[in-house]
């Protein structure tokens, strides 16, 4: 696939408020820090399509972007420690639960995963989460550049090992930079797929 049009449409707090469109959406979700806004500009070729920040936490709303003008793509609130007080990290919590629950255009979630790290908690309790409540996602492992491939490939098997603790299968996952734009093409091909078995 390729990116021909990426226009930012809105943003809001309120799920109900989310575009009436009946468009296939696919929702990017991480925690604060593991490079969301990045992965978001590369992957659809443009340079500041989501804002970008040195501080964790920028995204505070869903934020949506109509692509090729057949296909959301929505990018979410990073959990975790954001550097947000209690009381607002309850309300991203809160409409980002909502936007799962209740928003049936969202066809698949990315998880994105900082590959660099050992298995966080924060992040296997969200995944646990997504699987019980039937919510499809996959992985997105990002800043592979980061590390020397025998380190990421020992970092993945590890990951895999922990998910296969209590998933009967590892979920799709992608390896990727947005510095190389490594898995660029193989996420935009795995979106491609599924919107022409919804067509």
């Amino acid at each position: 696939m390729k990116i021909k049009s990426a226009e930012f449409v809105m943003s809001n707090s309120k799920v109900d408020h989310c575009p009436n469109s009946t468009l296939p959406e696919y929702a990017f979700i991480g925690r604060s820090n593991v490079g969301k806004s990045s992965l978001i500009n590369m992957i659809t070729g443009r340079k500041s399509l989501a804002k970008t920040s040195a501080k964790p936490g920028k995204t505070q709303l869903i934020n949506h972007f109509l692509i090729n003008n057949n296909w959301h793509l929505v990018d979410l609130p990073g959990y975790g420690y954001a550097q947000v007080s209690k009381s607002t990290k309850k309300v991203f919590q809160k409409f980002i639960t909502a936007y799962f629950e209740k928003r049936t255009q969202m066809v698949c979630a990315f998880v994105l995963i900082d590959s660099r790290h050992t298995p966080q908690p924060i992040d296997m309790e969200f995944m646990k989460w997504m699987g019980e409540h039937n919510i499809p996602f996959c992985i997105i492992f990002t800043k592979a550049d980061k590390l020397k491939e025998k380190h990421l490939e020992e970092n993945l098997k590890n990951y895999e090992a922990k998910m296969l603790e209590t998933w009967a299968t590892m979920p799709q996952y992608f390896v990727t930079s947005a510095t190389s734009q490594l898995g660029k093409e193989e996420i935009l091909n795995y979106i491609e797929g599924v919107n022409k078995d919804l067509s």
